[in-house]
């Protein structure tokens, strides 16, 4: 104990600060975090992996983050004024989501589920920013490559050629800013790609995008999400699979036969396994031979203590994946809809906070911007001013897939009700739903004029624009048998002769 320790142990103060009886055997490490992972990332994300893979649990945790976090994907509205020229860009972004896989096997917002899962299994994901030729027939020459996390090596570390620091494979320069990354040719765990093991390759930070979420600063590279319960998740499918067990020997009916005298035969004769069996028939009696017994097997009944020792085992899981409870089982029984609710909106805000300050900020943005500069300088995109207005034109807002609730037509009127009261506006409100507000008022607009012209009309009885039709020369009869009254006729009192 040194002289700080005997200090703190004379003087009191905080009890989690001492070294008495209770706490002899909390022995925490004062190493960075990036000491930590240098050590044990490799373990942890392999153990993350290979429950993803074999868990149930760890894999439903996995999908249900993806597909909160990411759904259908996080989708830009570029802010540029213009109508057309906004158009003709969310036109060209769209048929390039399709392309932007360089592997061809999802698009763009397929690549973002991807990483969501990588980010929550790995810690962290990297996306290798890929020029294409003219030739190459890109909407727009521009692809991105998904890199795992064991593709940059944690143990490079030293001093590169040019006197920068490598630091768990990425270059930093004299102040401290990324300028390079040194992957790996090839997965150090793959052995059908062709290749070199241990070769890596220098690539500028320009044309690599690092998504993470770091938990303490000066964080360099992530760790697994999955870290917290790996080894209550591991231990939990242990304990499962031996009452599984124990449940097929119960239902197996074993029996053993016990004989003072063993070198009595016992019918039927031992097989050529040397196994002595006898089989057993409904209503059948058997007749032993003096002095043996027969003892049923009767392995131990968890008895009423499995469900909860299972319940609470994963609560305590899904409290440290971050994952509500139903969404990590998808055991919707022990929940009402009140705190079901309630978990959900906790749930969303943590969600909501990881979509902008990693995906968004990270991914999405730099991507977006990348992407502008490859379509004007390609020809793909005609914004004569660009250059001199770039923070200008990039700028654009993200909208996450919309989130259901159980009860929508409630939700729908409560959004109804703040629109009318002017605590937000329909453009607020349809960004929510993950569209663009001025698309939607094209749309609707060009649905009514085709509705005009053909004669149609799907509105409900009774609704405030139900009977107000196409005007005259307009393609339809003007119908007025809503409009009879006078102008004031809904701002004088209303008489018992006008109740219903």
């Amino acid at each position: 104990m040194n002289w700080r320790q005997r200090l703190g142990a004379f003087i009191g103060g905080f009890d989690a600060g001492q070294h008495h009886r209770r706490l002899r055997g909390f022995r925490a490490t004062r190493a960075h975090v990036n000491a930590l992972i240098a050590a044990a990332g490799p373990d942890i994300t392999a153990r993350a992996r290979w429950l993803v893979r074999n868990n149930g649990y760890a894999a439903n945790a996995v999908e249900s983050w993806a597909a909160n976090t990411v759904g259908d994907g996080i989708k830009p509205i570029s802010k540029i004024g213009e109508p057309a020229r906004k158009e003709e860009l969310q036109r060209l972004w769209l048929a390039w989501t399709d392309e932007a896989d360089a592997e061809g096997l999802t698009d763009l917002y397929g690549l973002q589920r991807r990483a969501a899962r990588e980010v929550f299994i790995a810690g962290e994901v990297f996306f290798r920013i890929r020029p294409r030729r003219a030739s190459d027939g890109l909407t727009v020459p521009m692809q991105q490559q998904m890199l795992p996390a064991e593709m940059l090596p944690l143990e490079k570390t030293g001093t590169a050629a040019n006197g920068n620091a490598i630091r768990q494979g990425i270059e930093f320069d004299r102040i401290g800013r990324r300028v390079a990354y040194h992957f790996l040719r090839r997965h150090p765990g793959d052995s059908t790609d062709p290749g070199l093991a241990g070769e890596t390759v220098r690539v500028p930070a320009s044309e690599v995008i690092h998504v993470i979420d770091p938990v303490e600063g000066g964080q360099l590279r992530g760790v697994s999400k999955l870290a917290p319960a790996i080894v209550k998740l591991f231990l939990l499918d242990q304990y499962d699979d031996a009452e599984l067990d124990r449940k097929k020997v119960a239902a197996m009916y074993a029996m053993f036969v016990t004989s003072p005298a063993p070198e009595n035969p016992l019918a039927p004769a031992e097989d050529e396994d040397g196994a002595r069996d006898a089989e057993i028939s409904p209503g059948q009696v058997i007749r032993l031979d003096p002095g043996e017994d027969v003892t049923v097997g009767q392995p131990a009944d968890s008895g009423a203590t499995y469900e909860p020792f299972q319940y609470r085992t994963l609560l305590q899981i899904a409290a440290a994946l971050g994952i509500p409870y139903p969404y990590l089982t998808n055991d919707m029984v022990k929940g009402n809809f009140s705190n079901s609710r309630l978990a959900l909106i906790e749930f969303r805000r943590r969600v909501s906070a990881w979509q902008h300050a990693v995906m968004v900020w990270q991914l999405c943005r730099p991507v977006w911007a990348r992407w502008m500069d490859v379509a004007v300088l390609s020809g793909a995109l005609a914004l004569p001013d660009f250059e001199a207005n770039r923070d200008r034109l990039i700028a654009a807002d993200w909208l996450p897939t919309k989130w259901d609730w159980v009860d929508p037509l409630k939700d729908a009127n409560a959004e109804i009700a703040q629109i009318e009261a002017g605590l937000k506006s329909r453009t607020q409100a349809i960004a929510e739903r993950g569209h663009d507000a001025e698309q939607v008022d094209r749309e609707i607009a060009a649905e009514h004029a085709r509705e005009r012209a053909l004669g149609l009309d799907f509105r409900r009885p009774g609704s405030p624009a139900q009977g107000v039709r196409a005007g005259p020369g307009e393609g339809d009869d003007h119908d007025t048998s809503q409009t009879d009254e006078p102008d004031d006729a809904e701002d004088r009192p209303r008489t018992d002769e006008d109740q219903p």
